[in-house]
């Protein structure tokens, strides 16, 4: 029987991989990306780092004072206060939508088509993203959505006035009286009052508006009429009396007023006329504020209160798709034989999801979580695209602060400092998302 031949270990210079490529040749394919990597990536860093110890003009060591800079700046400050609450908030919403979204689906047939319509504003850029979202915040319920709705959900419970720009004409009975009219008389049963107004447009009338009338007098009680005492044309009408083509106050709120309480009320009809009690003899009428307050304009999404919180909602419509996707794909790898038996052991599908899905999705949720939070951290598109600039100081961050510190206010020092800045704080996050794939390759 032949002895068993033994190779020779190849000299340490000429050693092979696995797949018996030599280290040379590998790392000739491996330069071009090494220099573009050192080109794009390392040097930026570097002179980021070096030049972040310059002042404004680069020719003098300025030391420590751009990192100071950094916590005494009030925009910077501001800038980091944000951040701060985008990286608690904004990865957190995502991530637990995503995960509601990836969980909910699975038991529906249509499951594919709600995860198609959830992923696709990804395919948008945060551009796009943030024009459609300023048109979405916009003031105006006319034009922005937001408010369309939330001015709808509120007139459904709380009508507003439609006479906010009313007010006495000449020769009217009625003066100011804290945000409301009052009669300089007072008024008695058996007679008529007259409670002319002007200032509404016609095409603003409530729909319920008919041709004013002059109210009949009854005896034991007070009537009246109020109304748009104004008749286009020059020379045309009769001032403190309602003419053909005049129209009733519908719906005025008329409040009789004696010794300061209100002892009275009525509501004018379609054609302007009301009618009070004998209780109302000897009173003054009032026209209360309520009658004129504005309309609702709906919540100042982009105010300095919450543009940040509006800014954070369009970045959970982009990425919660994100975070589905990616729960998902975990969610399909989970043993069903661990959710079956729970189920069989008597759990509910609360306690299932729970105690056996949320924990074995737990490195997938950590995954997806720690990418957003880096994500976030260097967030400019959105707040510089939405923040209107009466409040884009109270919407800054500091990615949006580098670019202004670097291009608008001419101080690159600073603006070097703030971007190593944002390199230390995505550091840690970026060795924890490495770690935890490494220890999920061991298993």
């Amino acid at each position: 029987m032949a002895a068993p031949t033994t190779t020779a270990p190849a000299p340490p210079g000429r050693r092979r991989s696995v797949t018996g490529t030599r280290r040379t040749v590998a790392a000739l394919f491996l330069l071009p990306a090494l220099v573009l990597l050192g080109a794009l990536v390392v040097y930026p860093i570097g002179y980021s780092l070096i030049r972040s110890f310059y002042n404004a003009s680069g020719d003098g060591f300025a030391g420590f004072d751009n990192y100071k800079a950094i916590f005494t700046d009030d925009g910077i400050r501001t800038a980091l206060k944000n951040n701060i609450i985008w990286v608690v908030f904004a990865p957190t919403v995502s991530t637990a939508l995503g995960l509601i979204f990836a969980v909910l689906t699975e038991r529906v047939r249509w499951g594919t088509a709600f995860k198609l319509v959830v992923f696709m504003p990804m395919a948008i850029s945060m551009l796009a993203a943030g024009i459609i979202f300023r048109l979405v915040y916009d003031q105006d319920p006319d034009k922005g959505v937001a408010n369309a709705v939330w001015v709808g959900v509120h007139d459904t419970f709380a009508q507003s006035s439609a006479f906010p720009n009313a007010h006495p004409g000449r020769e009217s009975p009625l003066k100011a009286d804290g945000g409301g009219f009052i009669t300089t008389a007072t008024v008695h049963t058996g007679r008529t009052v007259a409670l002319p107004l002007v200032g509404v447009a016609p095409d603003q009338m409530p729909d319920g508006a008919k041709k004013a009338v002059a109210a009949r007098a009854e005896p034991g009680k007070i009537t009246g009429t109020t109304w748009q005492d104004f008749t286009r044309g020059k020379g045309v009408g009769r001032l403190g009396a309602p003419d053909p083509s005049e129209l009733g106050y519908s719906g005025m709120r008329i409040e009789a007023v004696k010794d300061g309480k209100v002892v009275a009320t009525a509501k004018a009809a379609g054609d302007g006329t009301f009618t009070l009690p004998a209780a109302a003899d000897g009173a003054r009428l009032r026209l209360p504020a309520s009658n004129f307050k504005q309309p609702y304009n709906g919540v100042d999404w982009l105010g300095p209160s919450l543009v940040t919180p509006a800014i954070i909602g369009s970045y959970i419509w982009m990425w919660a798709g994100f975070a589905m996707v990616l729960i998902a794909a975990g969610l399909a790898g989970v043993p069903r034989e661990l959710l079956e038996a729970a189920r069989v052991d008597g759990a509910t599908e609360w306690q299932v999801f729970r105690k056996v899905t949320v924990p074995l999705l737990a490195p997938v949720l950590a995954v997806v979580t720690v990418t957003l939070m880096i994500n976030v951290l260097k967030v400019f598109d959105l707040v510089y695209i939405i923040a209107p600039g009466s409040s884009q100081d109270d919407a800054n961050v500091l990615a949006l602060e580098l670019y202004r510190k670097g291009f608008s206010e001419g101080q690159p020092g600073i603006a070097s400092a703030i971007a190593v800045f944002l390199l230390l704080l995505v550091i840690p996050v970026m060795w924890f998302n490495v770690r935890r794939l490494r220890r999920e390759e061991r298993r």
